[in-house]
């Protein structure tokens, strides 16, 4: 029904007002006790096979909700119906922001990709922090934390704000993932160097409270191998809890887009398809680097089962979809998920921990 009906509706619409609309009916859906259940009914799909328990948190299936997609923490509810293992909200940063001005959210229809530069929307830490304080949910949440897109928040201003949404965040959130790197911005990827991540982890005080909510770095997706290898030795230094691999991409490979239509869009982040391959080697570098002792989330690029398995193949523990949804519609988690334990039962495996031992062993 939606690739027939809702997508092509959708689709006259700008990308902008397409998720505006969503997000209305998404409200609405999820103060409705008789839509979460008819939602649950069309798209829900549960297995033991998927279960998995990581940071002492249970995710019932590995599917989640990026961030982005709820940047106010206002639609988690609906999300749970809809068959996700958990959501992650936000990015939610010290102050409010209006993001960037319009337009900002562009389609690529040929690549199955979206260029956005909305530059941190949202309500501020402490109005979604409470919102989220009355949310009924049977699934992990996690907590997307940056920096507020303003220039003149540099240096200890930086970190401070970083720190105040971070404690704001850890009153609701079941994990929390720090995002070092947003290309929507003016000032780009802030805490992608190492000394300044370093500082920022030392004032989040992760190593030191063995309490603390389990706590992700988000990589962006173009990093190469020795700035993510020197990243990540800040990381395990602090001890960081886990990983989210990775975020969108400056760059515009493998688009089949024409150019000049990109040159019309300009800057932003690229995400979808063309962007998968990426993030599957980032996934990759991290997990050999930890030895794949360190959960990994896999996001970027997710419309398909196939590309679903190699993120897993390649050592995510657990997957994020944000424009594969936009695109193939919120079946999209029923059917990876069903594939998956198709998967499992065809190779004689109970667990997905197993995949990989399993798949390299055929």
């Amino acid at each position: 029904m939606y690739n027939s009906l809702v997508k092509p509706l959708l689709f006259q619409l700008d990308a902008e007002q397409a998720h505006t609309a969503i997000h209305k009916f998404a409200q609405t859906a999820s103060r409705s006790s008789m839509l979460k259940a008819l939602a649950s009914v069309i798209y829900g799909y549960q297995s033991p096979m998927l279960n998995q328990q990581l940071w002492g948190l249970d995710f019932g299936n590995p599917m989640g909700l990026a961030a982005g997609f709820d940047k106010n923490g206002e639609i988690p509810e609906i999300m749970d119906a809809v068959g996700f293992g958990f959501v992650e909200i936000g990015s939610i940063t010290g102050n409010p922001s209006t993001g960037n001005p319009k337009p900002r959210v562009f389609r690529l229809p040929k690549d199955h990709a979206l260029i956005n530069r909305m530059g941190l929307n949202n309500d501020g830490a402490k109005t979604i922090i409470k919102r989220l304080k009355n949310k009924q949910l049977s699934i992990p949440l996690g907590v997307n934390v940056a920096k507020t897109h303003d220039p003149n928040i540099m240096g200890d201003l930086a970190i401070r704000d970083y720190v105040h949404s971070f404690n704001e965040a850890k009153k609701v959130a079941d994990y929390i993932t720090v995002n070092i790197s947003c290309p929507n911005t003016s000032e780009g990827k802030t805490f992608e160097d190492t000394a300044a991540l370093d500082e920022l982890l030392s004032a989040l005080e992760i190593r030191e409270d063995a309490r603390l909510v389990p706590t992700l770095i988000k990589f962006s997706s173009d990093l190469t191998k020795q700035e993510l290898l020197s990243l990540l030795e800040v990381c395990e230094n602090h001890r960081v809890h886990g990983y989210v691999a990775c975020n969108t991409s400056s760059g515009r490979d493998r688009l089949t887009t024409d150019a000049k239509i990109l040159k019309k869009i300009g800057r932003g982040g690229l995400s979808g398809s063309p962007i998968a391959p990426k993030s599957i080697q980032v996934v990759e570098w991290i997990s050999e680097a930890t030895n794949g002792q360190k959960p990994i989330i896999g996001v970027g690029g997710i419309d398909s089962f196939d590309i679903a398995l190699k993120m897993i193949l390649a050592g995510a523990d657990l997957l994020q979809v944000y424009t594969g949804l936009i695109y193939e519609g919120p079946g999209l988690i029923k059917s990876i998920n069903r594939q998956l334990v198709q998967q499992m039962k065809e190779l004689n495996i109970s667990s997905i921990h197993q995949l990989v031992t399993a798949t390299t062993a055929e």
